[in-house]
């Protein structure tokens, strides 16, 4: 299990950089974390979805609950957060994102003494690179290496949403907690982007079935009834197995005609996309890439002396 960088794992998993100004510290390590999680009974994870209602949430599972937030929190909180709160900090190739964007203060300042646990700086891919304590600030702040955790389980060349990430490891963990999520729809809001690096299909469907086994819970409307599952309830002398082989195969077939079609456009449009890529090798770096490309120049540096 990787730890924070510049730090030293000390007793069960907590990391002496990351003590916060009361001397709180936080996990650097998985079971430190589970450990952690496991002193709460409801943990509730927050997406930053402009369908989550804040007051309806803390009314409903009280004060003994845990809410985590990710990221952006200004995208669900309009006036800072006084329960217990916890802050996961996703990390990318140039450290957590709300470190290089400079929105430490900022999204921090969503949140309130004594609630506020702290920040977990999470990666979920082995390229992804934790932040030093020190770059959160005072606060509290732990490290959580999940980059191994779904390997040859997420669909290759896509990355693990933050939330989905954290769910999904809690649900194995089987904590005795209860794990709610709210806002996980994976949908597309009217102010909000769904970044394409994630698998949102894949993770909708982990996500139903896990509730459907009882692993987690969900907040707000409820998943609409299926296709399959209406035909199973209208047709029940037809088996599941049935019905699942062959919407598999109709699915099929509907992608291999939209290849074609897509593979007929890729022709038509071969021109402008040589021409986009050819503007884009032009196009300045942006701060990310070059935090990224000079802490891998830092790295080899240090590996060839």
């Amino acid at each position: 299990m990787s730890q924070g960088p510049a730090t030293a794992a000390g007793d069960a998993g907590v990391s002496d950089a990351g003590k916060g100004q009361e001397g709180v510290s936080l996990p650097a390590d998985a079971e430190g974390w589970a450990a952690f999680f496991g002193r709460y009974r409801d943990i509730v994870l927050v997406a930053n979805s402009d369908k989550v209602d804040m007051a309806a949430l803390v009314e409903q599972f009280g004060p003994d609950a845990l809410f985590v937030f990710f990221n952006k929190v200004y995208k669900v909180l309009s006036a800072p957060f006084g329960g217990a709160a916890l802050l996961v900090a996703r990390s990318s190739e140039a450290g957590a994102n709300i470190v290089y964007r400079r929105e430490v203060e900022t999204v921090a300042g969503y949140f309130q003494a004594p609630g506020f646990a702290g920040i977990l700086n999470l990666k979920a891919a082995d390229r992804e690179r934790f932040s030093a304590a020190g770059e959160f600030g005072s606060r509290s702040v732990g490290f959580l290496d999940l980059s191994h955790h779904f390997v040859g389980f997420y669909p290759e060349g896509r990355l693990p949403s933050s939330g989905f990430a954290l769910a999904v490891w809690l649900a194995e963990r089987r904590l005795p907690g209860r794990v709610t999520l709210a806002g996980f729809s994976g949908q597309r809001g009217e102010d909000r982007k769904l970044f394409r690096i994630h698998d949102w299909i894949f993770e909708q469907i982990v996500q139903r079935l896990l509730v459907q086994a009882g692993r987690i819970n969900t907040v707000g409307e409820a998943a609409p009834a299926g296709n399959l599952a209406r035909i199973a309830d209208r047709f029940p002398e037809v088996e599941a197995r049935d019905i699942v082989l062959v919407a598999s195969d109709i699915l099929a077939a509907r992608l291999d005609e939209a290849d074609t079609v897509i593979d007929g456009l890729l022709s038509a449009t071969r021109w402008q996309r040589m021409l986009r890529r050819a503007f884009r090798r032009l196009k300045p770096k942006t701060r990310k890439q070059k935090l990224a490309d000079s802490k891998v120049g830092a790295g080899e540096g240090a590996a060839r002396r």
